[in-house]
C-alpha cells in the first residue's frame, strides 16, 4: 500500500470512529495502541502494512477492534505522555516501532503488552532477557543484523570505488546507535575508510552537522534511522543534494524523497508480521512465551535519477540484484 492510498483510507477510517462506539458489537472490542515516532504521513507506509495484516486475521476497525493513534512528531519527550494517554484508554495492547519508543513503553508499564517492530538489539539494550524466551510483557520483530552497516558501506564502495571518508548520522541518545556506530567504524577500519561521526540529538543540532560536513567533506553520508533523522528528512535530503553528497540507509523513504540507496530489512514486511503477535496476544497468549523474530526480507533500493545528478554511475551488476530502482 502506497503512501496516499493509507493516507485516504487513515481519514476514511478517523471520520468512521465516532460511529464504531455505536456499533452494534457481537463480540469483544479490543483496543490497540499505536504509539508512532513521526506522523500519520511519514507513517502511513507501515502502518498500512500492520492494518492489512490484521484485516486478514479477521480484525475490522469499528467491528472487533479500534486502534488508538499516538503521534511523537520527531520528539521523543512526548513519548511518556502518550503512552500514558495510551494505558489510560485502557488499551489491550501497545504497538511500537524502534529501541527509544520500546524502551519508553518499558519504563512505563509492565503489566500492558508490548509488540514492537524494528528494535535494533532488544537483548543488549536491556528491553528483553533473551531472543527465545523474551520474558515480561515485551515481544515482537527486532531489525538485528550485524553484517548490514558493514554491507551498506559495501555497496557505497562498489558506486563509489575512491570512497575513503564517510560522514556518519547517528544520535548519541539512542542506546542502539552507540552499538551501530560501533559497528560501522569496525567495517570501515576493514574498507579503510575515515569514520565521520555527526551526532545529532534534536533537530537543532542539525546546523552544527551540517557546518562539519561542509568543513569536512566527506564523500559521502551514511545515515542511521532515528526519529530526528525521520522527522527532518527532507532537510538532510535536501542537503546532501546541494552539496552533491550521495546518502545511503536502510529505509527505502529516503531513497523516494532522493538519496542515493538504501539497503536494509523490509519495515512494511516487519509491520504486517507485527499483527500475528498482536492477534496471539488477544486470544490469550503470554508475550513472554513468544519470541522475538528477526527480518526474513531485506530490500536493496536504488534511485537512478540521483545517480544521474550526482554524476555517480550504478554497475550493471549491482542494478541487476536492486530490489527496486527509481527513475
Amino acid at each position: 500500500m502506497r503512501r496516499r492510498d493509507f493516507i485516504t483510507i487513515l481519514g476514511g477510517a478517523a471520520a468512521a470512529w465516532p460511529l464504531a462506539a455505536r456499533a452494534q458489537q457481537t463480540g469483544k472490542l479490543y483496543r490497540i495502541g499505536y504509539l508512532g515516532n513521526s506522523t500519520a504521513a511519514l507513517e502511513a507506509n507501515l502502518v498500512g502494512p500492520f492494518r492489512d495484516g490484521l484485516r486478514d486475521l479477521g480484525y475490522e476497525e469499528g467491528r472487533n477492534v479500534l486502534i488508538e493513534y499516538r503521534w511523537a512528531e520527531g520528539n521523543e519527550e512526548r513519548f511518556p505522555v502518550l503512552i500514558a494517554e495510551l494505558i489510560a484508554s485502557k488499551v489491550d495492547v501497545i504497538v511500537t516501532y524502534g529501541t527509544p519508543a520500546a524502551l519508553a513503553v518499558k519504563k512505563a508499564t509492565t503489566s500492558v503488552p508490548l509488540v514492537m517492530t524494528a528494535v535494533g538489539d532488544p537483548v543488549g539494550t536491556g528491553l528483553v532477557t533473551s531472543l527465545a524466551r523474551p520474558g515480561g510483557n515485551i515481544t515482537g520483530l527486532s531489525s538485528i543484523a550485524p553484517e548490514l552497516n558493514g554491507k551498506r558501506l559495501e555497496l557505497l564502495r562498489e558506486v563509489i570505488p575512491k570512497l575513503s571518508h564517510i560522514g556518519v548520522f547517528w544520535n548519541p541518545s539512542n542506546p542502539i546507535h552507540v552499538i551501530d556506530l560501533k559497528e560501522v567504524s569496525i567495517a570501515a577500519q576493514v574498507l579503510q575508510m575515515k569514520v565521520q561521526p555527526l551526532g545529532v540529538r534534536v533537530p537543532e543540532e542539525l546546523e552544527a552537522a551540517f557546518a562539519a560536513i561542509v568543513k569536512e567533506r566527506p564523500d559521502a553520508l551514511f545515515i542511521l534511522w532515528d526519529s530526528v533523522f525521520q522527522q527532518n528528512l527532507m532537510r538532510i535530503i535536501d542537503f546532501a543534494t546541494q552539496n552533491r553528497l550521495p546518502a545511503v540507509s536502510g529505509r527505502r523513504e529516503w531513497v523516494v524523497a532522493g538519496s542515493l540507496m538504501s539497503y536494509g530489512p523490509s519495515y512494511e514486511d516487519m509491520h504486517r508480521r507485527a499483527a500475528n503477535y498482536v492477534d496471539k496476544i488477544l486470544k490469550g497468549a503470554k508475550p513472554a512465551d513468544l519470541p522475538i523474530q528477526q527480518p526474513t526480507k531485506f530490500d536493496l533500493v536504488i534511485n537512478l535519477k540521483t545517480a544521474k545528478a550526482l554524476g555517480v554511475t550504478i554497475p550493471p551488476l549491482l542494478l541487476g540484484t536492486a530490489d527496486e530502482v527509481l527513475e
